[in-house]
């Protein structure tokens, strides 16, 4: 089992500057959150702190994005880039293996590859249909660096994310990216997926654990959260804590209402 980024702490020797995010309550009561499973799940609800915590740590090992733009270019990252300077790393090994992706930014990282491979397959065909006085050499020279990029595009992504249902580009993206002793951090992945994908989903985190891949998961999902020995932080009442699974709300609720729908629902519609 390798844990690649141990943990974060943030800075005491500094005071945070106000607005966000530093003004978001979790922020501002961190002390040090420890990575102590290949597999750490993030939980609470929306406007808890948890994508904020997970955009911090993305940007900080800069890591690829999947998703319209780069973690560099990306405008809605540029307050969360401060934010790592006040926090302190503790890595086992430093890497850049791995990709931060947001749920809601994948249609948009769709679209970038197929605009990518359209571009590339009409800059070939141009390239053979205009000659511009130059010998067959030259122009077989001009176009190598195209083909090289569609080639590699294709082999990575075939048709194209954009040529399936959103669930089956899910899978099609991880396949072409996951990487042994990557970092990958993944919010709310589950969004486009079924229980029975959510299933498939699980088995492939595993597949990748088994080779040293670490993976840091915001989620609403109890079929993810019930994968085995995970770490759980519960982001709650502006603290951070660590959970069982039986404990979370998430869980309880979900277990009672498919227990009784009846009861939950003759209350709430009545």
């Amino acid at each position: 089992m390798t844990i690649h980024l141990r943990s974060i702490t943030l800075r005491d020797d500094k005071p945070l500057p106000s607005g966000f995010p530093f003004d978001v309550p979790v922020i501002k009561g961190l002390q040090t959150l420890n990575f102590t499973s290949p597999i750490t799940f993030f939980v609470g609800e929306n406007g808890s702190g948890k994508s904020t915590i997970l955009e911090a740590i993305a940007s900080a090992a800069e890591l690829p994005t999947i998703g319209s733009t780069d973690t560099t270019q990306d405008d809605t990252l540029s307050a969360i880039d401060e934010l790592g300077d006040y926090l302190k790393w503790v890595w086992s090994k430093r890497l850049r293996t791995g990709f931060f992706m947001r749920s809601e930014d994948f249609f948009g990282f769709a679209k970038r590859i197929g605009s990518e491979v359209r571009y590339l397959e009409h800059k070939l065909k141009s390239d053979e249909d205009t000659h511009d006085g130059q010998s067959d050499f030259a122009r077989q020279l001009s176009k190598m660096g195209y083909a090289n990029e569609y080639r590699a595009l294709k082999q990575l992504y075939g048709d194209g994310l954009d040529a399936q249902s959103h669930g089956e580009s899910y899978f099609k993206l991880f396949r072409a990216r996951f990487r042994p002793s990557g970092l990958y951090l993944m919010d709310e992945p589950e969004a486009p997926l079924s229980p029975n994908r959510q299933l498939t989903l699980i088995a492939m985190l595993k597949q990748m654990i088994d080779q040293d891949a670490q993976f840091i998961i915001a989620t609403h999902s109890p079929i993810l959260l019930a994968y085995p020995n995970a770490t759980i932080y519960n982001f709650t009442g502006g603290e951070i804590i660590e959970t069982d699974y039986d404990s979370l709300e998430h869980v309880q609720i979900t277990r009672d209402f498919l227990n009784n729908p009846e009861s939950y629902l003759r209350h709430l519609l009545q």
